[in-house]
């Protein structure tokens, strides 16, 4: 009797869904995420059970694999704080002379979640003209008035829009409009502390001020206060060795950024990242070796790369992180203007393989859009996620807001762009030494997205939610499953993509939570 082995073998080939990591990305095709697509799997756990702890570098754990982009209008002090507050990390951008970079890592570890730590501060001699003026560029809610004019300083009262509304001279002295006797808090004293003495005596701001001396050092507002209550719990926060929250900060590769890394590492900067376009060139394995001789406990991120050779240059040079990403973010123009990079999902999974034979963690930069954008990368084997579209226009993203068809907005630019280029990240593409510069990005605006302290919970629950459709319950998990080819992919046609996403409506309202 004929075997029929070969028929049954036929039969599961026949009946095998979707191709392995390994099998569809050696097509010989560049995918971006929205390209691919992976399959589900069984179910045997809660959503509330997905652990999303991973690798920053070599060193770092974070419970968050969240990461703000070094680009001067996502990440500064305000950006960074809030980042480790959710158990990521910001990383400060270097569009700046070095010590006013240190100046805001200094800063960052020191601002707490929910204060102000720089408010608004007049001297008792000047005029209401001046908030007038305040008033026009960036709105005013109050303004505390001090000795000096300056946060660390006693405390003398405090001017609101109430104490204004009828003063017909716009030059009479705040002295004589403010309300001296305020209610205060400790300084030091913590969120919740603050919070129930703000409640206790039914106020809309709460200076913070030292016992000693009466010198105001933050302020509460009850806003804010109302905005943190309606958030999701934060957890615990990414706190290095000393106990501060955990800072990262951004270089160049020229001589000049020693001294900012020195700077830098005297701030107390927890890892920094060789900021490059195309980070595979002898200008980072230098300093990428000098940063390892001067500061060996430092933990130096290198990139960016896409490819396997590039990964194994840096590997090799000592990079305890490799960036992956070239010209997928939304303002970057380097694959158009420059005809190099490759599609980001191929690239994550690509220098991932590679990547995690020397155990180097991957943070997959760029073109993250949705909570779906971050499943993929980290399935694919990132261990963290850095983004700058998906964070820039919230609160604690630098710039004001302001209104336009509307519309409340800020800007948004790209490092590349001939804007950011003018202030110095020319470097980055290795164009300051250039006559001509070929912009590489784009300047923009993009809507008010509310605070990341709401908006990133809400994502990574989303995250979580997807990790469970794919039937794993850690970061490793889905590493392991991806290898192995138990997660299972296919890629998606243009027909496939848009009924995959919101179509067949006359209008609609898309809101993230």
């Amino acid at each position: 009797m004929a075997s029929n082995s070969h028929g049954a073998e036929d039969c599961k080939s026949y009946l095998e869904d979707g191709f392995s990591a390994h099998e569809l990305f050696n097509k010989g095709y560049s995918y971006t995420y929205d390209d691919v697509i992976f399959h589900p799997n069984h179910i045997d756990f809660a959503t509330e059970a997905v652990d999303l702890t991973t690798y920053l570098t070599r060193n770092i754990v974070l419970r968050t694999p969240c990461l703000s982009s070094p680009m001067d209008t996502v990440t500064e002090s305000s950006m960074a704080a809030a980042m480790a507050a959710l158990g990521g990390i910001g990383f400060i951008h270097y569009n700046n002379l070095p010590h006013e970079q240190a100046d805001l890592v200094k800063k960052a570890k020191s601002q707490r979640v929910g204060f102000v730590r720089d408010p608004f501060c007049l001297l008792p001699t000047d005029s209401i003209h001046k908030i007038d003026d305040l008033k026009e560029r960036q709105g005013f809610l109050c303004a505390l008035v001090t000795e000096s004019g300056t946060v660390g300083s006693k405390l003398l009262g405090i001017v609101t829009n109430r104490d204004l509304d009828f003063v017909a001279d716009r030059y009479t002295q705040v002295s004589e409009v403010m309300t001296p006797d305020i209610v205060t808090a400790p300084a030091g004293c913590s969120l919740e502390e603050a919070t129930q003495i703000l409640i206790d005596n039914k106020v809309k701001y709460l200076p913070l001020v030292s016992e000693n001396d009466g010198s105001v050092m933050e302020l509460l507002f009850r806003d804010d206060v109302k905005r943190i209550k309606q958030s999701p719990p934060l957890g615990s926060p990414s706190l290095g060795p000393d106990g501060k929250i955990l800072v990262g900060a951004a270089i160049g590769t020229r001589e000049s950024d020693k001294e900012r890394l020195r700077l830098l590492v005297d701030a107390g900067v927890n890892a920094v990242i060789l900021d490059s376009s195309q980070g595979d060139s002898i200008y980072q394995r230098d300093m990428l070796g000098y940063a390892k001789r001067a500061f060996p406990q430092l933990d130096v991120i290198a990139g960016n790369v896409v490819t396997a050779n590039q990964a194994r240059n840096l590997i090799s040079a000592g990079a305890d992180a490799l960036r992956v990403g070239m010209g997928s973010g939304s303002i970057c123009t380097t694959q158009e203007v420059c005809a190099v990079g490759r599609g980001q999902a191929t690239a994550v999974y690509k220098v991932a393989s590679v990547a995690k034979e020397s155990g180097v963690p991957i943070i997959a930069d760029g073109g993250i859009s949705n909570s779906g954008h971050i499943v993929k990368a980290l399935a694919l084997g990132a261990s963290t996620v850095m983004m700058g579209s998906f964070l820039a226009g919230t609160e604690e993203s630098p710039g004001d807001y302001f209104i336009q068809d509307g519309k409340r907005l800020k800007k948004y630019r790209g490092m590349g762009s001939l804007e950011a280029m003018a202030k110095g990240s020319d470097t980055r593409y290795l164009g300051d030494k250039s006559k001509l510069k070929i912009a590489q990005g784009v300047s923009g605006v993009v809507a008010d997205k509310g605070s990341v302290l709401r908006l990133i919970p809400y994502t990574m629950h989303a995250v979580k939610q997807g990790f469970q459709d794919l039937g794993v319950s850690s970061l490793q998990a889905a590493h392991n499953n991806c290898k192995s080819g138990v997660l299972r992919l296919e890629a998606r046609t243009g027909a496939a993509q848009v009924e995959g996403g919101v179509h067949g409506l006359v209008s609609y309202e898309k809101k993230r939570f």
